[in-house]
């Protein structure tokens, strides 16, 4: 079992405009089937972790449905409007305290911390990290939400071209 922040960024290292939009990522060409995807990752994937405006961003681009079939935790310091039926859990103040549960709820398969790159810190903060996978696509923001506003030091274990993008997968160093 391993904790992952998969994520895309500009290159200019943003993964989200100042007005948390990621308008800008999905126009690009990838191959959702390609090295690297979505598609493949996703199905390693039995728990989730989700800063809350990313949540909001989904909510707002899927017309209020839930895509994520699995337990999905969602840090928030306010209250969130979570849809029935859906298998959403609110959460807030330290990670390491939920990532037990999130471990449990994940039936062996690995957690993924979907978007916010300050969420992806404190699990590193605490240790709880493994891995970063980084969809660099080809287009600068200027601004907005850093990829990851922490130091780390990282591995590089993987890189590919999916068309467009450049990917890369990090093993995150401890200690």
């Amino acid at each position: 079992m391993a904790t992952h922040f998969y994520t895309a960024s500009s290159i200019d290292g943003f993964i989200a405009t100042d007005q948390h939009s990621l308008d800008w990522l999905l126009k690009q060409d990838i191959d959702e089937e390609g090295p690297m995807s979505y598609a493949g990752f996703e199905k390693t994937i039995g728990a989730l972790a989700m800063g809350a405006s990313t949540y909001e961003w989904v909510m707002r681009h899927e017309e209020g449905r839930w895509g994520y079939e699995q337990p999905t935790w969602v840090f928030a310091h306010r209250p969130l409007e979570l849809p029935a039926g859906a298998d959403i859990r609110a959460a807030q103040g330290d990670v390491a305290a939920v990532h037990s549960e999130m471990v449990a709820a994940a039936g062996g398969k690995d957690l993924w911390v979907v978007g916010g790159g300050d969420l992806a810190g404190q699990f590193a903060d605490a240790g709880l990290l493994d891995e970063v996978w980084v969809q660099y696509a080809p287009v600068t923001l200027g601004s907005g939400a850093p990829l990851l506003p922490r130091a780390l030091d990282l591995e590089l274990l993987e890189v590919a071209r999916n068309r467009n993008f450049m990917c890369g997968r990090y093993r995150v160093l401890h200690g």
